[in-house]
């Protein structure tokens, strides 16, 4: 089975050599794998939510494309397209937000950190908060289901965005599917082994920082950049600590186990920093080189990268363009040509048994409360309480919060917790696998809101 893995790259500056190391040079050698259909795209719109420099996005999805052509991304395997080329993306995003709860998109790591920092400012909560921040994950939603990807590889402070995906899907497919899974449920790749490079002073490489070694420079910002980094001050003919230098890790980024293990020798052996910063530059220079021509060759002819784009969005949109088409019929949107027009919703509608809380008494005097879905399921048994008030006040607290703001931890077991206000309530039973854990957690929000409704 061919596994679809789908990878943005928001465009908001110039790839540097930590890029090409954690993440470029892995996509592209994964793109070559018969068994993996590689989606990688230019993520102008997200662009548009961290730069409001018309000039700085336009130059950075330039360079960006012109760095993936030069590295070797192959176009007749890969799909490589802009995002604001497909404008399948954002009528999906709205589909999308239309079933996606607030107090989902309440819990984003990204919008909770600026209304953090505007409560310690004492500013309020949402001051300088836009919309594109706030539904941020959406559009990533969009980008990953459009395309049904089965994989996403994404740094650690993503992984909550993808699972986002994941609800989001699950509850279009319950509302629209009909039965039938419409999105496939992505899952988040973390690659432990890709390569995280210190930049020049030792910290994560980051254009943040200022640390930054450049890809496709000349020789000799290269060369200027490596003298640049941060070494201790032992001289010529001491032993250097290859684990505590930066330098050499770098090297080891790039380098094959005979390269590494004579360079380490050699550092141990005294090797002087300005020798170990040249064979460090000759080995990126060796690395780098034909690929740079490649970029210089490509960056002075923006009318081929458009070309190759706007191909490379033919051949996304060739998958978009029908699937939409199935999506707007799922939801409604359908032409009144159409000769089964599908009946009215509410002649559709069969009386149900609704969801329930059942509070009971334990042996020692305590209460509890079970909560069941509509066909009976037990989706939650409660912690014990002192008093028989708590019961009831707490399911009511849940039916008021609403579905989306229920805060349910998995913590990777085989069952899930409910928490409210920081307390741990309630526990789920036990279920065989992880799907089965998300589809009860989807049953629990689906019999809440049910109960708000």
């Amino acid at each position: 089975m061919t596994t679809r893995i789908l990878t943005g790259i928001t465009t908001t500056g110039t790839p540097h050599l930590g890029n090409y190391a954690g993440a470029i040079r892995p996509a592209i050698v994964a793109s070559r794998d018969a068994q993996v259909d590689s989606f990688y795209f230019l993520a102008d719109y997200h662009a548009l939510i961290k730069c409001d420099d018309p000039l700085r996005i336009q130059r950075s999805r330039l360079e960006i494309a012109a760095t993936w052509l030069a590295c070797g991304l192959d176009t007749d395997k890969a799909t490589f397209y802009r995002q604001s080329d497909i404008p399948e993306i954002p009528e999906l995003t709205w589909l999308l937000t239309c079933v996606t709860g607030k107090g989902l998109l309440n819990r984003a790591h990204a919008y909770k950190a600026s209304v953090d920092k505007n409560l310690e400012g004492g500013e309020d909560p949402d001051a300088g908060v836009t919309m594109g921040l706030f539904s941020y994950p959406v559009l990533m939603a969009a980008d990953i289901l459009m395309f049904n990807a089965h994989k996403v590889p994404v740094g650690r402070d993503q992984i909550q965005h993808v699972e986002m995906a994941r609800d989001i899907a699950q509850r279009f497919n319950h509302l629209f599917g009909q039965g039938k899974e419409l999105f496939t449920l992505p899952e988040a790749v973390i690659e432990e082994e890709v390569a995280t490079l210190p930049g020049l002073d030792g910290r994560k490489m980051s254009k943040s920082y200022d640390n930054t070694i450049p890809l496709f420079g000349s020789a000799k910002q290269l060369k200027d950049a490596i003298a640049r980094i941060v070494t201790d001050s032992r001289e010529p003919g001491e032993p250097k600590d290859p684990d505590s230098s930066h330098l050499y890790t770098l090297y080891q980024a790039f380098a094959t186990s005979e390269q590494l293990a004579e360079f380490r020798a050699d550092l141990l052996a005294g090797l002087a920093w300005g020798e170990a910063k040249h064979c460090l530059f000759q080995l990126l220079d060796n690395e780098l080189g034909e690929a740079r021509e490649r970029y210089q060759a490509l960056i002075v002819r923006p009318n081929d990268l458009e070309d190759i784009l706007l191909a490379g969005a033919g051949k996304a949109r060739r998958i978009a363009t029908p699937f939409l088409g199935e999506l707007r019929e799922a939801v409604g949107l359908r032409s009144f040509r159409s000769a089964a027009l599908v009946q009215s919703a509410s002649s559709k509608k069969k009386t149900a048994k609704a969801a329930r809380f059942v509070s009971f008494r334990e042996p020692d005097g305590r209460f509890r409360f079970r909560f069941l879905a509509a066909d009976g399921e037990e989706l939650l048994l409660s912690r014990p309480f002192d008093d028989p008030k708590s019961v009831g006040q707490i399911s009511q607290r849940l039916i008021a919060r609403g579905a989306d703001a229920l805060e349910l931890r998995d913590d990777e077991s085989s069952q899930f917790t409910l928490w409210v206000d920081g307390e741990c309530l309630a526990d789920s039973p036990i279920y065989a696998d992880p799907d089965a854990l998300d589809a009860a957690m989807l049953r629990l929000r689906e019999a809440i809101a049910g109960l708000a409704g």
